[in-house]
């Protein structure tokens, strides 16, 4: 029974770590930063404007396209030195007639559909600018976007700088809305501490901005090149800053199983990723971000998940052979937590909205996706090409 306790143990520390530990410690080591060395400051007195292309990869967005056109066009920058790239590779709708009514667009289209990396690889053959901003179709930005993402670049080890990501969620929205919602404020929360503390780990496809000299063509079969394409930046030895006065907003899922089927693909992505950046674990080659690549981005992934389940395991087993009662009090809040989860998962699936039993149900399905997801990844069943994702409706 020792060795069934220190595993029990050390799951249920691992847990707490990798999802609220890390974020507490991590913030302590801010706060002592600032107090001996003071916060990181970015020069917001000089305007920062320089020529920049705006990259949006779409594929069958016609439905959504003519926003995304107007959202884009009236943007708050020197429209000389803006150019905007469309790639719509494998598109069989009106998308593309409808960007080529856009003269200021530059649209480029292949028939063949290999998925967006080598849509981006492709693009960027084309860009004549010193920055690039990739934007999602499906989302729509603020219009001081470019000038609150350019000025991080007057510090020249900045090599990247990842946008804010919003949930739309109002106020009758569906309940995986608020779980949604609720995560990415949490996770925008981590990007804040951790760009303080030195880079943001791993920019979302949503919106972010690179130094055009910087990118290199990433392999085609690439899942998620948004955080393939950071940290590439980052082994390079720039940071990836955070600016969270830029942001793209965008609806939730249309459904739980498009939600779902989303999280599967990013867990498969995520174990792609680490696959192929492995040497980032090494703190002597990397000191400046292994810890916190591990701790928010490895440990999510990979122990996380593991450890929540032994750690379910083990207090079963050691409360059936005669545990002292802390095992089964915690016990009993393992199985209350889940049942909540099972309540909000229900209740979603009739579109019930609980904000009390659905973030439980969140926090399991999204772990849940990632044992899928590392089963895609070892059987290759995760394909790079995307889908277009379906999401709500906005009313008013």
């Amino acid at each position: 029974m020792t060795l069934i306790s220190v595993i029990f143990w050390c799951s249920l520390f691992l847990v707490c770590y990798s999802y609220i530990g890390y974020g507490i410690l991590l913030y302590i080591v801010i706060r002592l930063r600032r107090y001996f060395v003071g916060p990181r400051q970015t020069d917001e007195r000089t305007p920062f404007t320089p020529e920049v292309t705006l990259m949006v990869a779409a594929y069958n967005e016609e439905a959504f396209i003519r926003e995304k056109i107007a959202n884009t066009l009236a943007l708050n920058y020197p429209a000389e030195k803006v150019q905007i790239i469309f790639v719509t590779d494998g598109s069989t709708d009106n998308t593309n007639n409808i960007i080529r009514s856009y003269p200021r667009i530059t649209l480029l289209y292949e028939p063949e559909r290999n998925g967006k990396t080598m849509a981006v690889n492709r693009a960027m053959k084309y860009v004549k600018t010193p920055f690039v901003v990739f934007s999602d179709a499906n989302t729509l930005l603020n219009k001081d976007v470019l000038p609150c993402l350019m000025r991080h670049f007057s510090d020249e080890q900045t090599g990247a700088v990842a946008g804010e990501k919003k949930i739309i969620v109002a106020k009758q929205a569906e309940a995986e809305g608020a779980g949604e919602g609720m995560y990415w404020k949490y996770e925008s929360l981590l990007k804040k501490w951790d760009a303080e503390l030195y880079s943001v780990m791993g920019a979302a496809g949503e919106l972010f901005a690179i130094r055009t000299a910087l990118y290199e063509d990433i392999p085609a079969d690439t899942i998620l090149d948004d955080f393939m394409i950071s940290f590439g930046i980052n082994k390079k030895g720039y940071k990836v800053a955070y600016a969270p006065d830029a942001y793209a907003q965008e609806t939730p899922s249309a459904s739980l199983e498009d939600e779902y089927k989303r999280k599967v693909r990013i867990s498969a992505g995520g174990f792609q990723s680490m696959s192929r950046l492995l040497d980032l674990l090494n703190i002597f080659r990397y000191p400046k971000i292994t810890w916190q690549y591990v701790s928010h981005r490895v440990f999510r992934w990979t122990v996380a998940p593991l450890c929540l389940l032994l750690a379910l395991l083990t207090n079963v087993i050691l409360c059936a052979s005669g545990a002292p009662a802390v095992y089964w009090l915690i016990l009993f809040l393992q199985v209350a937590f889940y049942g909540m989860a099972l309540v909000g998962y229900m209740l979603a699936r009739r579109q019930v909205k609980s904000k009390v039993f659905y973030i439980p149900f969140y926090f399991v399905f999204m772990n849940v996706a990632v044992y899928q997801g590392f089963g895609r990844f070892v059987r290759k069943k995760q394909s790079a090409v995307w889908d277009r994702s379906q999401r709500q409706l906005t009313t008013g």
